[in-house]
């Protein structure tokens, strides 16, 4: 408006057109930040068997009898935790004993019926570790149901940190990050809880 409260003539060079294939800018309630160019999903992401097909990931652990993460693996909600075994066993870090050199493996694996597979016991066998697997369509291992509690509780310890519980992050790397730190807070906790 001109100081006569009329309209001032229009500007020399009028607004051009938008080029297509180019973000506009203009994002309502996002202050200034503009979302992610990329679709809904990420790798590792697929239909949940129990979640109305909902895509979303699943996390594979292995840990020791006192409930500490030793390797975590996220895949697709939909693989199997068969598949997992092994990459799971061969992950684990040297574990430092009181004594002695840092064992890199094991004596004994045990598993629930979804770890079920002669394959795999070979392979386990080959390594040197006894497993201790419940077969499908046989009595579960006496005392299996306290073993599992064990592994349960390491679960509930790693959605404990809400990031974890729902994937938010669209890069795998990124939420195994936020994992790999949660793990080491874990541990962190114990010793300073063995320590004082």
């Amino acid at each position: 408006m001109a100081a006569g409260r009329s309209l001032r003539p229009a500007a020399p060079h009028p607004a051009r057109r938008a080029e297509r294939g180019r973000p506009t800018r203009l994002v309502t309630g996002l202050r200034g930040r503009l979302p992610w160019p990329c679709e809904k999903g990420g790798a590792d992401t697929g239909p949940s068997p129990v979640g109305r097909r909902k895509t979303g990931s699943k996390h594979h652990l292995i840990c020791d009898g006192r409930a500490t993460p030793l390797k975590v693996i996220t895949t697709a909600a939909n693989v199997n935790d068969v598949t997992q075994t092994l990459a799971l066993v061969d992950g684990i870090p040297p574990v430092a004993d009181r004594s002695g050199r840092p064992r890199r493996r094991p004596e004994a694996l045990l598993g629930d019926k979804g770890y079920d597979s002669n394959p795999n016991r070979r392979e386990l066998r080959k390594r040197r570790i006894l497993p201790v697997i419940s077969r499908k369509g046989a009595p579960n291992i006496q005392g299996m149901d306290k073993l599992r509690y064990v592994v349960e509780q390491t679960f509930a310890l790693l959605h404990h940190f809400k990031r974890l519980a729902v994937r938010w992050e669209r890069r795998t790397e990124l939420h195994d990050a936020f994992v790999s730190l949660a793990c080491r807070l874990i541990c962190w906790r114990r010793l300073k809880k063995h320590n004082s």
